[in-house]
């Protein structure tokens, strides 16, 4: 099947709107396996630095034609995207060749296995599509074209992948942008504080098995070329399912975080390239949480942080984010002197009721913090001292919860790190979930929510987890920052009171005055309303608050566990609070 693929696929080139584009390079692997690139380049002879991307979504399907609802809604709320290319090759979370090979780049995009244009069998962020992704660099490399330099660029996938074969260490590795890409795979990705996020079985369905390698004829074809997005060979449903893993019910089948995670994930101590990681506030079921630990924990010594707002994929594509991409890719990969090596090494686009509000800083957390304990308190509020008499409140173990609110503010509060909460909680059952949401909210109770990575009814952050989870990391836990192991479970004796440290992923919102601030600890997914009526083609949900990042598969919560009565208990020794990173104003 392969060889017959790689017969009838064939690599041709052409100069088409300033560029010499390479069609369907093949780039082989070590197993044998022919995957496939397009490349494009500036006219001429020459020898320029690369920027690479490897992925599944599909080289030859464009944004508009994949995405349109997500494309009509970026360029119309930010014309800076479209302006200055034809836009014939915008591609869904890569960046645009027509801004990047003037500048003297050649762009490389290569159809991961088992996706587009490239055979073989699709097993997302395994140890096998790593030694791919390192295989294309080294190739890269190496080309008459390129000057040895090779730099990784990608929103998301395309950023994720990048933690991971930066751990490889690959000798033409000259620096990476991970541009919202989670990275710990069990953290951040499939189960949120121990429980098993839904995303990654309907991503699957809707955004990989419609470009898989071998629907041919069955498939797209590339508005450009005019090419089968999904390769030349017509697959029956049968081949299709052969060639590809069973996503879904492989993260279920892995509820700790074991080595089908370990092997997913990157290993810290061996990133040593420069790096530009940028966080989304609003993506909190996938993004954020892995560019600040990356930040924080990759060993490289040059490294940068940056954290904005607004959907997922915009800000890669407007001028602001490209003008920090270029700025950096420039300094490392074209050794440009260009002030980059001076900059602050943490660029946050501070979020307010109204807009987002530019500001460096040296460090993350920022190092002048207030580290704020707020006590939840039985009567449903927040306040500033400890519950000063034992009690308890209970709620439906699969339900909305309770909501604890805060006083108005006397005076307008910046609010931006990370967040967490120290509980105290038993179960009638012998385990329960906890859904922490940090919330705002006007004087009278109307609730401040923003567009998210996905969802424009974002809460301002969220965390969870699951009590038999609640072991500790000593090491690399935080006040902060719990960091639970997910190694063992720890079940409950029904009645009985344990202390749960909630980690809740970093955030940042400057509260205005009259405003209140809110903790709501739930049993189920946060919602904005109970219904909206908003959608996107490429995700099955409604867009509820959450995204496409919900925690509701019965087989990870089955009621008989989940489904009893949750207890949160207050008084002396039993004190629980919400840890707030608070910014003194500027003096």
């Amino acid at each position: 099947m392969n060889g017959k693929a790689e017969i009838r696929t064939a690599e041709r080139s052409e100069v088409r709107d300033g560029m010499r584009i390479d069609w369907d390079v093949p780039i082989a692997m070590d197993d044998g396996l022919v995957l496939r690139a397009d490349v494009f380049r500036p006219l001429g002879e020459g020898r320029w630095p690369v920027i690479l991307t490897y992925g599944p979504y599909a080289k030859g399907l464009s944004f508009q034609q994949g995405y349109p609802g997500a494309w009509d809604i970026m360029v119309a709320e930010h014309p800076d995207v479209a302006h200055g290319s034809t836009n014939k090759y915008q591609n869904w979370e890569v960046l645009d060749p027509e801004k990047w090979v003037p500048e003297g780049y050649a762009v490389v995009r290569v159809d991961s296995r088992g996706c587009g244009r490239s055979p073989g069998f699709v097993d997302h962020f395994s140890a096998r599509e790593t030694r791919d992704y390192y295989a294309c660099i080294e190739w890269a490399g190496v080309q008459p074209w390129s000057d040895g330099k090779v730099g990784l660029d990608g929103i998301s996938y395309f950023g994720m992948n990048q933690w991971q074969v930066a751990s490889l260490k690959p000798p033409h590795l000259a620096a990476m942008c991970v541009w919202e890409g989670a990275a710990d795979w069990y953290r951040d990705s499939t189960h949120h504080g121990g429980i098993l996020s839904t995303f990654w079985a309907n991503w699957y369905d809707v955004q990989v098995k419609s470009v898989q390698y071998g629907l041919g004829e069955r498939g797209p074809r590339s508005v450009v070329t005019g090419e089968l997005v999904c390769g030349d060979e017509t697959l029956s449903d049968r081949e299709l399912a052969a060639n590809r893993c069973d996503f879904g019910d492989e993260i279920l089948s892995h509820p700790l975080d074991d080595a089908y995670h370990a092997e997913r994930s990157p290993q810290w101590d061996k990133i040593e390239v420069p790096l530009l990681s940028a966080a989304n506030w609003g993506g909190q079921g996938l993004h954020p949480r892995g560019n600040f630990e990356g930040f924080l924990r990759a060993a490289s010594k040059n490294k940068w942080l940056e954290a904005h707002g607004i959907e997922h994929w915009t800000h890669f594509y407007t001028d602001y984010g490209v003008d920090i991409q270029k700025r950096f890719f420039a300094h490392f990969l074209k050794g440009e002197n260009n002030g980059w090596a001076a900059r602050p090494k943490v660029q946050l686009q501070v979020r307010h009721a109204d807009k987002f509000v530019e500001r460096f800083e040296n460090e993350w957390p920022i190092a002048r913090t207030q580290w704020t304990k707020v006590y939840l308190q039985p009567n449903h509020t927040l306040a500033g001292a400890p519950p000063a008499e034992s009690d308890t409140l209970t709620f439906d173990a699969m339900g909305d919860g309770l909501t604890f609110v805060s006083e108005p503010f006397a005076a307008e509060t910046e609010i931006t790190g990370p967040l967490a909460s120290k509980l105290f909680v038993s179960s009638s059952t012998s385990d329960a979930d906890l859904f922490l949401v940090f919330r705002v909210f006007t004087g009278d109770l109307r609730e401040v929510v923003f567009t998210g990575a996905i969802d424009p009814h974002t809460p301002i952050g969220q965390g969870w987890l699951r009590a038999s989870h609640r072991k500790l990391d000593p090491v690399l836990t935080q006040p902060y920052r719990p960091y639970h192991t997910h190694d063992e479970l720890q079940p409950l004796e029904p009645g009985v009171p344990v202390e749960l440290d909630v980690e809740i992923i970093p955030t940042s919102i400057v509260v205005p005055a009259g405003h209140r601030i809110a903790l709501s600890v739930r049993g189920k997914d946060y919602e904005f309303a109970e219904h909206t009526g908003l959608k996107l083609p490429h995700f099955k949900n409604e867009l509820l608050g959450c995204g496409p990042f919900l925690h509701n598969d019965p087989r990870d919560r089955p009621a008989k566990i989940f489904g009893g009565r949750t207890t949160l208990h207050f008084g002396p020794g039993q004190a629980p609070y919400l840890l707030v990173p608070v910014i003194p104003s500027a003096t």
